[in-house]
Parts: structure tokens; C-alpha cells; sequence
């Protein structure tokens, strides 16, 4: 009696092989050829030129004794200022936002509202490989951007000072350069959740414009109204106090933007200790030094799981979504 053999689906294909790397190829070259990310480049190229003007002031305008005393020199290149510009890193943690919502804003909407969505989706691809590449290849782009940046506030530095940074200071400035990383990719998911959520791809950028605009400036302000609130008109003792400022800055951290800019502060500064209120006798009996790296990473734990979580969150949920929604050709 002979047997019918039925032949089995092949297994899923490994993310980056096949067509799946061929649509994050295709995805990162729209990108690099689009005048959005060029204007968004030249935005940050320039910012970054003045960030690093600003530090090497700073550095001209000290006596050579404070030079001679300061410790992490390398790092204060992303974490100083002379008072005219920003710093590197308060430039990146408010320009890495619009960045994430620039190349994630139109991916889904703009493929519908061309009629390409439904000819990629006959293809015989996973659906999921769509969204997968779109995220992927924004993520790439700001990854080697990033990376860009940080080896030309390096070597600039390192030609203009002189001083060649310890091991120390090059795995800070790397988990600072892993952490933005991480923080853009919070701010693409969102985008890309609007890009599913709305049709028109100026609703989406709007509406991801307006969650940045209001963790930027409304947030905060909410948060203060809210302690004048609930504070008590006259703490009775100093751990009552210090509970409280605990629990304002809990709400705080709410935000995403909080979230980063506490991790950065850790990262570029070894001597930041605590991020939070501290009674005086936790002070007492310390000793100021700086924290080895370890020590540093464990203290960015908290933050670091927080914007890890909110990115998965976003994500899931523009993935359920996009599984669900019904494509139509026009």
C-alpha cells in the first residue's frame, strides 16, 4: 500500500535573512534618502558642533589648578556647559524625541495611503516582518547616528584637550550611548502606534508631537500643582520631609523624560550617589568619591527598566493592532 507523504511548511525563516533583511535594506535606504532625515542629520551635526564649542569654553575659562584637580575630564565633554548652549546630552535628550517621531511617524499610514500596503501584505511574507522592519530600520539608522556622534565629540575632544579617556570613561559613554539608544526607540514605538492608530500622517505626527510636547513641558508643571496640593502646611520632622520629596519624585519618574535624563546623570557623573531625598544622617559618615561603573549601572536599574517596559508596552500594542487591522487596496 503506498503512502500519501504530505510535505511539511519550511520553518520560519531568522529575522534579517530573506526578504525580511531585504525590507530593512529598503526601509533604511528611504530613510537615508529622504530630505527629512538629511535636515534632521544637519540639526543635530550643528547642535552637536556647539555643544562641544560650549564644553571647550568651559575648560579655557577654568584656572589650570581646577583643571589639574578634576577627575572623569573626558566626560565632562557631554555633561558641561559655559552657560551660552546646552550640553551634548541635554541637546540629545531633547532633539532624540523629535528624531524617533520623524522616522516612525508615516510608517504604516503612508504605505496605505499609497496603495503599497495591501500589494506588500500579498506578498508571501509574515505580516509581522512589516512592522518588524519599519522598527528595525529606524532603530538602526539612530543607532549608527548616535554612534557617529559620539566618536566626533570623542576624537574632538580628545584632539583639542590632549587627554586620552580612562576605561572607565569609555564604558560610561558608552552606556550613555546604549541608554539613548534605548531612549529613542521608546519615542519610534510611539510613533509607530500613531502611524497604525490614524489614517492621515499629519494626525499622527501631531499626535506624537503633542505626547512629547506634554511630557516636555506639562508634565512637570502637573506634577507641582499636584504637591502644592498634598503637602502638609509644616513637616514635623526632617524623614517626613525627605518621605515626601520621595514620593513628588516618584511621580515624576512618570515621565520618560525624567526617567532619562536621572540615567544620564549617573552615567556622566560617577560622583552622583542617590538620585532622591536623603536624610542627614544617610549622609553622615560618607565619604565623596566617585562610584565604579557597576556600581552605576545598578543604580540606573530602576530607569532603565522603566523606559525597557514602557518601549515593550507601545510596541505590543501597536502590533496587536496592526494584526487586527483590516488592509484593502484603494
Amino acid at each position: 500500500m503506498n503512502t500519501i507523504k504530505i510535505p511539511l511548511p519550511s520553518s520560519r525563516p531568522a529575522l534579517g535573512a530573506g526578504p525580511f533583511g531585504a525590507m530593512i535594506q529598503k526601509e533604511m535606504a528611504d530613510h537615508l534618502r529622504s530630505w527629512r532625515f538629511l535636515l534632521l542629520l544637519g540639526l543635530l551635526v550643528l547642535t552637536c558642533l556647539g555643544s562641544m564649542y560650549a564644553a571647550l569654553s568651559s575648560f579655557s575659562s577654568l584656572p589650570p589648578s581646577e583643571l589639574a584637580k578634576m577627575e572623569f575630564f573626558f566626560l565632562k565633554l557631554f555633561s558641561i556647559s559655559d552657560g551660552s548652549l546646552p550640553s551634548y546630552a541635554i541637546f540629545i535628550g531633547f532633539l532624540g524625541p523629535l528624531l524617533g517621531i520623524a522616522l516612525g511617524f508615516d510608517a504604516i499610514n503612508s504605505e496605505h495611503n499609497n496603495g503599497t500596503l495591501s500589494r506588500l501584505l500579498s506578498q508571501p511574507i509574515y505580516r509581522d516582518y512589516v512592522l518588524h522592519a519599519k522598527f528595525l530600520a529606524a532603530l538602526a539608522i539612530s543607532a549608527i547616528l548616535l554612534f557617529s556622534l559620539t566618536i566626533v565629540v570623542s576624537g574632538w575632544g580628545l584632539l583639542a584637550l590632549g587627554i586620552p579617556p580612562g576605561a572607565d570613561e569609555v564604558l560610561r559613554i558608552l552606556m550613555f550611548t546604549l541608554l539613548t539608544i534605548a531612549y529613542i526607540s521608546l519615542w519610534i514605538n510611539l510613533a509607530i502606534l500613531f502611524s497604525i492608530v490614524f489614517r492621515q500622517t499629519s494626525a499622527s505626527a501631531l499626535g506624537s508631537l503633542s505626547v512629547w510636547l506634554f511630557f516636555s513641558v506639562f508634565f512637570n508643571m502637573l506634577i507641582d500643582v499636584v504637591a502644592k496640593h498634598l503637602a502638609p502646611k509644616q513637616f514635623l520632622s526632617e524623614a517626613q520631609a525627605v518621605a515626601f520629596q520621595n514620593f513628588v519624585l516618584n511621580l515624576l519618574r512618570f515621565n520618560p523624560i525624567h526617567l532619562f535624563n536621572e540615567a544620564t546623570n549617573i552615567v556622566l557623573m560617577p560622583s552622583v550617589r542617590s538620585t532622591g531625598a536623603l536624610t542627614m544622617e544617610q549622609i553622615s559618615g560618607t565619604l565623596p568619591g566617585a562610584l565604579p561603573v557597576g556600581q552605576s549601572l545598578l543604580m540606573i536599574g530602576p530607569q532603565l527598566t522603566g523606559l525597557f517596559a514602557s518601549t515593550i508596552v507601545l510596541f505590543a500594542l501597536g502590533y496587536f493592532l496592526f494584526m487586527r487591522r483590516e488592509v484593502r487596496s484603494r
